[in-house]
């Protein structure tokens, strides 16, 4: 055999080799089976909710329960909107949670990225006092927050919900995580030896590389914020609410209408359900490009 016999063989091998390798792993029944099962169970109670929100306070005490919708779905959230005063609590929520996300995004990437990669005396001992308040129950500070918010003069405004949450422990602790193994520190070096300044090199270089993880924590914190019921109740009134405030209204009364509270309950969960819609494919997406590039 000549030379050129020999170099076919092996050409083709590569090739052989190289479709195996790129070959798409495929899911069997057993995976379909546990995802539709897995998801069945985690909308069950927004399906539930919303069965109940279109049904009347009358049938909801009957046995067995309704497991379809009924007729009055948008009776009854009419009637929560107008009774809880959702427009502005909406708007409040809005303003509370978009101001929290962004605050937090921000400062705790900055406050990772020194605990990361900057070098300055007791970082070790201050990031264990951040991680340490992580252990403290938030109960706790709920009598001396509330009288240094009465000081400054700002019961019942959003501020008082706003600036106890502008930076969280955990969302210093989980970007100074991914910082540590996403951001080499020789790209910062790089950066710093052609004269960028330390303003040029978070804006160019550390935004970019943690921007999965500020979008993965981005969202937790929005959910969080939107969420949160224990501060604003004790520092907002019916007159400025939040969502989860105003939806606490509608649990008053004798004889609290169900099917109403449900409504309610429902409109509350529809902004979050449309933040995932709109955003959920880039977050998603942003994280396996960040898994691939480590």
């Amino acid at each position: 055999m000549t030379a050129g016999e020999l170099v076919l063989p092996k050409a083709r091998t590569g090739r052989r080799r190289a479709t195996k390798a790129g070959k798409q792993l495929h899911a069997g029944p057993v995976t379909y089976v546990a995802l539709i099962v897995f998801a069945l169970v985690s909308l069950a109670p927004l399906v539930w909710t919303a069965v109940a929100a279109s049904r009347t306070d009358r049938r909801l005490a009957q046995a067995p329960p309704p497991l379809w919708f009924g007729g009055n779905l948008f009776k009854n959230l009419q009637a929560a909107w107008d009774q809880a005063g959702l427009g502005t609590a909406m708007l409040n929520s809005l303003i509370v949670a978009g101001t929290i996300t962004v605050s937090t995004v921000v400062f705790s990437t900055l406050a990772g990225f020194a605990f990361a990669k900057l070098r300055f005396r007791f970082s070790g001992l201050l990031l264990l006092l951040t991680i340490g308040t992580m252990m403290i129950p938030p109960q706790l500070a709920v009598v001396p927050l509330y009288l240094w918010m009465s000081d400054l003069g700002w019961s019942n405004q959003l501020q008082t919900v706003i600036l106890p949450s502008l930076v969280t422990a955990f969302g210093t602790f989980f970007m100074r995580q991914y910082l540590v193994q996403a951001l080499p520190t020789e790209l910062i070096e790089a950066a710093r030896v052609d004269g960028a300044s330390s303003l040029r090199i978070v804006w160019h270089v550390v935004f970019p590389a943690a921007r999965p993880a500020m979008a993965v924590l981005g969202l937790l914190t929005f959910v969080f914020a939107w969420n949160d019921f224990l501060w604003p109740i004790i520092a907002l009134n019916q007159q400025n609410p939040t969502v989860q405030v105003a939806l606490n209204a509608l649990g008053t009364g004798y004889v609290p209408d169900q099917a109403v509270i449900m409504a309610g309950a429902l409109l509350g969960t529809l902004p979050l359900l449309i933040a995932f819609l709109l955003f959920g494919k880039q977050i998603v997406g942003g994280i396996m490009q960040g898994a691939i590039k480590g």
